[in-house]
């Protein structure tokens, strides 16, 4: 509803399904306005700033927030791959479904690995 919005004024819209074709658009700089979604995982809001006004100092966050983006992007990295992302993090498997149940990154899975209530 949003873009349809932006565009019913006469601006141009680009609605990207994810945070890397968002990050490609943004480096472009061919925009005037830029509408973000704060619920994608992946999204580093450090590095969103630094990609929209690179001359702003950095916001510090919450070390929650670091690790749960640092946890996401890892997870989208190894295609949801729980074990081998415990692997690139340092930490054990039931460490890792810990912090993915803590940060609500329940979504980020693997193939293989969604199951519904009926799968044995």
């Amino acid at each position: 509803m949003l873009a349809e919005a932006l565009r019913g004024v006469g601006l141009s819209v680009f609605e990207a399904g994810d945070p890397r074709s968002a990050a490609e658009s943004l480096e472009a700089g061919d925009f005037d306005a830029a509408v973000v979604s704060l619920a994608w995982p992946e999204l580093d809001p450090s590095a969103f700033q630094a990609a929209v006004c690179p001359s702003a100092p950095g916001l510090p966050v919450s070390l929650d927030a670091a690790e749960r983006a640092h946890i996401a992007r890892t997870l989208t990295h190894t295609g949801g791959n729980r074990r081998q992302a415990a692997l690139l993090l340092g930490i054990s498997r039931s460490t890792l479904l810990h912090k993915i149940r803590k940060y609500g990154l329940d979504h980020l899975r693997g193939r293989k690995q969604r199951r519904t209530h009926g799968d044995t």
